[in-house]
């Protein structure tokens, strides 16, 4: 897991309000989150073809998620 290491924004009540990460955190949780995306979309076009094997690629296309 990624180290994060965040900052708050908070209000004049000490209340969170917003998140600071370093750039090269923020990126790292975005290629994350991409690469998530990836593996959902494999698994979703999968089980919609009762477990038979779908390519990666073919996967990512049918639903859209290529990039």
């Amino acid at each position: 897991m990624i180290a994060l290491h965040p900052e708050f924004v908070v209000n004049g009540k000490a209340e969170k309000k917003a998140v600071l990460l370093p750039i090269a955190e923020w990126k790292r949780l975005m290629e994350d989150m991409e690469e998530l995306e990836d593996v959902r979309a494999y698994d979703k076009a999968k089980a919609e073809r009762d477990g038979a094997a779908v390519p990666f690629e073919q996967a990512v296309r049918q639903k859209g998620y290529d990039r």
